[in-house]
C-alpha cells in the first residue's frame, strides 16, 4: 500500500516576526552628505567606478603601466614613472575619497543648562 505524504501549506506555517521586515519607503543612510552633489544623488562612483577598496586594489594591480597612469591623470594625480609609488597615491587618494563620502553622522547631544545660564543667553535676544 502506498502512504501519502502530508504535506503543509505555507499558509498553516508559522512565521517568526524576526524573520519579517517592514519597508517604509525611507531612504535609510547612515552617513550625512558633505557636499551638493552627495545632496543631488551623487553615490561617489563615477570617479573610480567603485567604492570597495578591495575592488580598486584589485582594479589597479590588473592594470599596465600605461593604463595606470592614464587612470591617474583622468583622476587627477600627476602620472610619475615608478609603478609601486603611483598606485601608492592612487590608493592613498581612493581612501580620501571614500571617507569624503562616508563622514558619520553626529549624534546631537541634550545639554543641560542652568537657569542662571539660561538667563544670561538670553540677554542677547
Amino acid at each position: 500500500m502506498e502512504t501519502k505524504k502530508k504535506t503543509t501549506s505555507r499558509a498553516k506555517r508559522k512565521r517568526s516576526t524576526k524573520s519579517l521586515s517592514q519597508t517604509h519607503g525611507k531612504e535609510e543612510r547612515k552617513t550625512r552628505p558633505t557636499t551638493l552633489d552627495q545632496i543631488w544623488g551623487d553615490t561617489g562612483l563615477s570617479k573610480y567606478g567603485t567604492m570597495d577598496e578591495a575592488d580598486y586594489a584589485e582594479k589597479i594591480s590588473s592594470m599596465s603601466k600605461s593604463d595606470l597612469q592614464a587612470h591617474a591623470s583622468t583622476v587627477g594625480i600627476i602620472p610619475i614613472d615608478n609603478r609601486e609609488m603611483l598606485s601608492q597615491r592612487l590608493m592613498r587618494e581612493f581612501k580620501k575619497h571614500i571617507a569624503s563620502y562616508n563622514t558619520p553622522v553626529e549624534k546631537k547631544k541634550g545639554i543641560t543648562l542652568s537657569k542662571s545660564a539660561k538667563a544670561v543667553l538670553a540677554e542677547g535676544r
